[in-house]
């Protein structure tokens, strides 16, 4: 079955099915047998749930959703809208990276939120972290890291071992 979907430019229409959607998940899905690749998410996954769990569930000292979203809102200013992304995907895209479900579109928005925090809220402290509380805050350093793990991730996908391959059997071996 296919809808009729209005077009673009010259007046012409598209015709939209299900198998679009699967294609493209599937060119995102598509992933080698690469153990390096499983390394590489489950690292970024490991370094960016407890900052999600903070946000939602309030783990690790964190302050739960409502007090996250009033932070986000309110102090940096950011639309209600884009703090309601970044907590979700600070808390979503690393349970994805965990199991290797989506992995590039996971590291996507991890990479997104990590240069969105470092432009507006860390480059002004500089590079480094704040190891001995002499700066006004903390630098990009842990950004940087993380924006470089999420584009090998965007490039290498899940790897051996993720939902991903198990799904989309047609790798990149």
């Amino acid at each position: 079955m296919s809808t009729r979907v209005a077009g673009v430019g010259m007046g012409r229409g598209a015709v939209a099915d299900g198998g679009a959607a699967r294609r493209v998940l599937q060119v995102l899905g598509r992933t080698g047998d690469d153990r390096v690749a499983v390394v590489l998410r489950a690292t970024l996954a490991l370094v960016i749930f407890p900052h999600g769990a903070q946000k939602v569930l309030g783990w690790f000292g964190g302050p739960g959703y409502g007090a996250a979203m009033a932070h986000l809102t309110g102090e940096y200013g950011l639309p209600w809208a884009i703090a309601f992304l970044v907590v979700l995907i600070e808390f979503l895209a690393p349970l994805a990276l965990a199991v290797g479900l989506q992995s590039r579109v996971a590291a996507v928005g991890i990479g997104a939120v990590m240069i969105g925090a470092a432009l507006t809220q860390h480059l002004s402290n500089g590079f480094f972290m704040n190891w001995f509380g002499t700066q006004a805050g903390e630098g990009f350093e842990y950004h940087l890291l993380a924006v470089g793990l999420a584009f090998a991730v965007m490039v290498r996908g899940s790897g051996s071992l993720s939902l991903d391959r198990r799904m989309f059997r047609g790798g990149q071996d």
